[in-house]
C-alpha cells in the first residue's frame, strides 16, 4: 500500500496554504473590481477588463516569467522592494502571488455575474431611502452577491491548488519551501520508480478538488434557498 512521505505531506500542506492565502487576499480586490466594472462606466474600462482577464488566455509560464521580470533581484520593482526588505522570488509568497494572478479572473467573473443579476430597482430604492453608495454596497449588493462570492472563491481555490506553470517560474521547486502538489507530481513523473508516488498525489489532488466543488455546490444551494 503506498505511503506518503514527509515531503509529500509538506507539498499537500503547502498547496492548501497557498490556495487559501491566495483566495483570501484576492477576495476584497476581486469584489471591489467586480463592483466597479458592473456599476460604473469610465474611460479605459475595456482595457482594464482585457488586462485582468489576460491570465485566462496567456500560458501560465508567461505570467510567471513576467512576475520574475517584475519582482526579481534586478526586476522593475526592485528599487521599491529592496529598501523595504521584501523578497518574494523563490519563496512560498511568490507561489501565492502566482496563484492569485492566475485565479483572479475566475473569482471576478463569478462575482460580476452575481452582481449583474441584481435588480437595479432594489439599489435605487435604497438610494431613495437615503442610503449612500457604501450603505447600498454593504446592505444590498453584498448580500445579493453572496452566491457569486462563494462560487468565485471556490473556483479560485481549486485553480490555485492546481497551479503549476507560473509557480515553477517565480517560486521554483524547492522541497519543503515552494514545492506544491503539482510540482511534486512533476518530480515523481520524471524520476525512475516514481510512478506510484505520482499516482498517489494525483489521487489526493482529485479528492481535494472534488471536496472543494462539493462544498461549493452545497453552499451555493443553501444561499439560493435563503434568497
Amino acid at each position: 500500500m503506498p505511503v506518503l512521505s514527509s515531503p509529500d505531506f509538506d507539498a499537500i500542506s503547502l498547496s492548501l496554504k497557498v490556495a487559501f492565502t491566495a483566495t483570501l487576499l484576492s477576495l476584497p480586490f476581486g469584489f471591489l473590481y467586480a463592483y466597479l466594472m458592473t456599476f460604473f462606466q469610465f474611460r479605459g474600462k475595456v482595457l482594464l477588463e482585457v488586462l485582468v482577464n489576460l491570465p485566462l488566455t496567456l500560458p501560465p509560464v508567461v505570467m510567471g516569467y513576467l512576475l520574475l521580470v517584475a519582482l526579481g533581484n534586478n526586476g522593475l520593482l526592485a528599487p521599491v522592494l529592496e529598501p523595504l526588505g521584501v523578497r518574494l522570488i523563490f519563496t512560498w509568497k511568490a507561489a501565492v502571488l502566482a496563484s492569485a494572478l492566475v485565479g483572479f479572473p475566475l473569482l471576478v467573473r463569478s462575482i460580476r455575474l452575481a452582481m449583474s443579476s441584481i435588480d437595479t430597482r432594489l439599489i435605487q430604492a435604497s438610494r431613495t431611502l437615503g442610503a449612500g453608495s457604501l450603505d447600498s454596497l454593504l446592505t444590498v449588493i453584498l448580500p445579493l452577491s453572496r452566491n457569486g462570492v462563494v462560487a468565485g472563491s471556490s473556483l479560485m481555490f481549486a485553480r490555485s491548488l492546481g497551479e503549476f506553470g507560473a509557480t515553477v517560474i517565480v517560486a521554483g521547486n524547492i522541497p519543503g519551501i515552494t514545492r506544491t502538489i503539482p510540482l511534486a507530481i512533476y518530480d515523481y513523473a520524471g524520476s525512475p520508480g516514481g510512478e506510484q508516488a505520482a499516482l498517489v498525489l494525483c489521487a489526493i489532488a482529485i479528492v481535494l478538488s472534488v471536496l472543494v466543488l462539493l462544498v461549493h455546490e452545497s453552499l451555493t444551494r443553501k444561499l439560493a434557498r435563503r434568497q
